[in-house]
């Protein structure tokens, strides 16, 4: 057992030295992700979706964390973060960082991904490389289905620079006048509305219901191979490709916006063309006087040029996950339904069974029930929740957040089920939750149409937490049964998250979550919660509470022992508390998939600390925090990452486990991801993360295949 160290000196755990930076954290972890993109051992075709999901994630990236910066630098703010960085310096950093990064993913693409796919058949060819019947065939294609869809822009002194919208693809074509010789620049938008990648007759076969050969083009090139039809009479000198990436985070005054909904919507309008450029990627052959002409319209640096060799936008490599070639992608996956689910799925089905014995209430009310996604099945768990709920006579209310979902689910089928049964159905919409408003703002409306009384959560906070209160009459009873979980109410990420959440009746629970419904939809300064760890109430005191206990423990010769999974970890007071632990001799062992500010392994600080992250084929999504508390384990799950954003501008909620049975399930998940060798990465005390590998005859432990198997033994 460690023992606390006598520290010989006062250290000073704010220092800067003792930080990361948040922004190049997430660097690291967007290059984890392209790992999985260049590890042989990753199937072909997912290897291909990582390098999407590298691409993605690095446009959420700019459009919210570098438009932020760059909006601080212009402001001239100088505040330093946690690691001592000022907004100019943390610029310079990511563009230092990332431009070998970018470089390398489509080095690796073009010289290494796109040849394997070819040898599997998958031919994702270069205009210039298909035969003469192949070009006629586009030629006719151009002009039936792409030319009309087109829209030309030219740029002289009548024709001003064209807005541009967001995330576009884009050719900057040179032309000149054969009489004058005079050259002129036009503006050709990729449409976004037709395939990235045109498939070519012919050659894509089936045999046995399985493609044995695709061969297709990317549309930027037919295009531009047909730029003769959009500029008649002008000779074609030049092209080149070019994609801009906007901020687009918005920008809400909430305290001043007296309609929450309209002053959303009216800012997602100018989202798309409105907010200005952060990032410039170009054909690498671009020439200067037309990379310069760019930079200037759109108020760019060098720095944030990105130019690039081959394809521009690998994000619509996704798309090729469609092809039928299972062989090429992971193992197909089905949840299971959880096993106490699996009796009463059957009583369901036995008619001289009391109906008040054949309902998912009668299974909660025996005792909490785990559910854990996408291992089991979300549908046969939480939406069989809320669908029985619905239509249960003896159901009289139902209450949800909703941070993240689909319109088209049986979530809000069943909302709308309950709102015509007659029940009361409160659901607490979040409309800032980021690139998602939209939607959310679309079938909101649906719901109230039907008469569900819609919430547009809270002014200056985001309505994260994901919690469910159903209120049901039980003779002369009336009885809350809630759901607390990790994940978004959404049938599609449940899939590929991993989540868990407990269904539970029990009375304090039940008490708890109608609090904090009525703070959530009325008017409360609620301060106490029974059993619940609220945020912005209550959590990070008692998160660090639950520190220091551990540090008492320690120092009293006893075991400290703190075990925590999350998706960030940037809070610095609990950073703080952390290390003040690790000096006490408390062992601490984090799970944290994205952005870890904290730095592990310096002696006298943090040596006592370790931490991992798993980037696997789910993404690693549930929140679970375990305290050693003497023997006593304690362990919470819920929906808050320790970063101050959770803890201070979002409404969360984190639950203790409280049956000894599913306590002992969520440590076991945790001592299996701690043991992973295949998908487990150990951060140094540099920042930099090494991944790990079985030793020589050591077994591989891959931890989501583990949880896998047990879900199909249970």
């Amino acid at each position: 057992m460690s023992k606390a160290k006598k520290i010989s000196k006062t250290i000073n755990l704010n220092d800067s030295q003792y930080y990361f930076n948040r922004e190049l954290s997430w660097l690291e972890f967007n290059r984890r992700v392209l790992h999985e993109a260049l590890d042989i051992r990753t199937p072909l075709l997912e290897r291909l979706k990582f390098t999407a999901i590298f691409s993605s994630n690095l446009d959420e990236f700019f459009m919210v964390r570098v438009a932020l910066l760059k909006e601080q630098v212009a402001a001239q703010l100088s505040q330093q973060t946690a690691d001592g960085m000022t907004p100019q310096q943390e610029l310079e950093a990511i563009h230092h960082h990332l431009h070998p990064m970018v470089s390398e993913q489509h080095r690796y693409f073009e010289q290494k991904l796109r040849p394997e796919m070819a040898s599997h058949g998958i031919h994702l060819l270069n205009y210039i490389d298909i035969s003469l019947e192949q070009r006629s065939y586009l030629q006719h294609l151009f002009k039936q289905q792409i030319f009309p869809v087109l829209t030309p822009l030219a740029v002289d002194p009548s024709h001003p620079f064209p807005l541009m919208a967001n995330l576009s693809l884009n050719l900057a074509v040179v032309v000149k006048a054969p009489q004058t010789g005079e050259e002129k620049f036009a503006r050709v938008k990729v449409p976004s509305i037709l395939p990235r990648f045109i498939a070519l007759p012919n050659n894509s076969q089936v045999e046995n219901g399985k493609i044995n050969h695709w061969t297709g083009v990317p549309i930027e090139q037919v295009i531009a191979h047909n730029l003769e039809a959009l500029f008649p009479g002008m000779i074609i000198n030049e092209y080149y490709l070019f994609r801009l990436t906007r901020d687009a985070d918005l920008e809400l005054a909430e305290e001043e916006a007296e309609d929450l909904l309209l002053a959303i919507q009216q800012e997602l309008r100018k989202r798309n063309i409105g907010g200005s450029v952060v990032r410039l990627e170009v054909q690498s052959s671009m020439p200067q006087s037309v990379k310069r002409m760019l930079m200037a319209e759109m108020e760019l640096n060098e720095s944030d040029i990105y130019e690039i060799d081959g394809l521009l936008n690998l994000k619509d490599l996704m798309s090729l996950m469609g092809l039928p070639l299972p062989e090429l992608k992971d193992p197909s996956w089905t949840a299971v339904v959880p096993p106490r689910l699996r009796d009463f799925h059957q009583l369901s089905k036995i008619a001289n069974i009391n109906d008040e014995e054949k309902n998912i209430f009668a299974v909660i009310k025996q005792k909490d029930l785990l559910v854990h996604h996408p291992y089991e099945s979300f549908t046969a768990s939480v939406e069989q929740f809320i669908s029985q709920a619905a239509n249960d006579p003896n159901v009289l209310a139902i209450k949800m957040t909703l941070y993240r979902t689909t319109g088209d689910s049986e979530l809000v089928s069943s909302l709308i089920a309950a709102a015509e049964n007659g029940k009361q159905v409160a659901v607490i919409v979040e409309l800032k939750a980021r690139f998602d408003e939209a939607n959310n703002i679309t079938w909101a409306n649906k719901l109230e149409k039907y008469g569900v009384h819609v919430v547009y959560g809270l002014v200056g906070l985001k309505t994260h937490t994901k919690i469910a209160l159903v209120v049901r009459r039980e003779g002369e009873e009336i009885r809350r049964y809630v759901h607390i979980g990790t994940g978004n109410y959404n049938p599609k990420t449940a899939k590929l998250y991993t989540d868990v959440g407990i269904l539970s009746c029990r009375e304090d629970l039940g008490a708890d979550l109608t609090d904090l419904f009525n703070y959530l939809t009325g008017y409360s300064c609620q301060s106490y919660y029974r059993k619940l760890l609220v945020s912005p109430v209550n959590m990070r005191d008692r998160i660090i509470a639950l520190i220091h206990r551990e540090i008492e423990h320690s120092k009293n010769g006893n075991k400290g022992q703190i075990i925590a999974k999350m998706n960030s970890l940037v809070d610095s007071q609990i950073i703080a508390a952390l290390y003040e632990a690790s000096q006490a001799g408390v062992q601490i062992d984090l799970i944290v998939r994205g952005v870890c500010c904290l730095r592990p392994g310096v002696p006298e600080i943090s040596e006592n600390i370790r931490v991992i992250s798993i980037i696997g084929r789910f993404l690693e999504h549930s929140r679970i925090f375990q305290f050693h508390n003497n023997g006593q384990d304690e362990v919470y799950i819920g929906s808050a990452d320790w970063m101050p954003r959770n803890l201070d501008n979002r409404v969360e909620a984190v639950v203790p486990i409280e049956d000894d049975e599913i306590l002992q399930h969520l440590e076991k998940i945790l001592e299996i991801m701690l043991a992973d060798n295949r998908q487990a990465w150990e951060l140094r005390s540099d920042g930099s993360y090494i991944q790990r590998r079985p030793e020589k005859n050591e077994p591989e432990r891959c931890a989501q295949n583990i949880l896998m198997e047990m879900a199909q033994r249970s």
